[in-house]
């Protein structure tokens, strides 16, 4: 599915503008606080490792996305998308990819279909939806990643969390980083193939 233009000179043509208000009214935005989601006075008595481990056990099966981060590597990726709000990342789907649509407004990650974001622009319904708890990243050094699958239909457990992923990398590594800074301020300069040779993915 070759959703996104070509021509890197099309992209205002997507919607795509730094001033974008793109999670304004968002309801997936009100995130469950840490508390309804683990027992925080019990988890303050734990190791780093434990935390870690308790909080990924307990999102296996349950139709969400747990991670858990350095809290160095969260200051870095808030400094990074402070200045640079937005990317487009691939998901493979069968011979080709689909291409979701990142913002990011730190804590959160809001991500949507592209087509939908061409679409509809700021109307368009998020697809998944990313929270970072700091509860415990001066006591314990780790950020808490919790994502929501707005609609299952449209993204399955597997993808969201590639998605993720692979989003951090663009962000946290130094020569992905050069491209999430040219789609943000010489979006002109933008080749979404440089993207794909990233992720080795066929662009042909």
């Amino acid at each position: 599915m070759r959703d996104l233009p070509g021509d890197a000179r099309k992209w205002g043509s997507v919607g795509f503008t730094r001033g974008s208000k793109f999670a304004t009214g968002f309801s997936p935005l009100a995130p469950k606080s840490l508390e309804s989601i683990i027992d925080v006075e019990r988890a303050k008595g734990a190791s780093s490792e434990e935390l870690s481990a308790l909080w990924n056990e307990y999102h296996i099966g349950r139709g969400h996305i747990g991670m858990v981060m350095k809290s160095e590597l969260y200051h870095l990726l808030v400094h990074r998308t402070s200045s640079c709000l937005y990317f487009v990342i691939p998901v493979l789907r069968g011979e080709g990819y689909t291409s979701m649509f990142v913002q990011a407004k730190m804590p959160h990650m809001i991500f949507t279909g592209l087509e939908d974001y061409k679409a509809r622009g700021t109307q368009a319904a998020p697809y998944f939806t990313v929270t970072y708890y700091k509860e415990f990243a001066e006591s314990k050094g780790l950020v808490l990643i919790r994502g929501d699958i707005v609609f299952t239909s449209k993204l399955s457990d597997e993808e969201a969390t590639w998605l993720l992923e692979a989003t951090q990398s663009f962000y946290l590594n130094d020569s992905r980083y050069k491209l999430v800074e040219q789609f943000n301020r010489e979006t002109s300069e933008f080749e979404f193939k440089d993207v794909l040779r990233t992720l080795e993915m066929p662009s042909g």
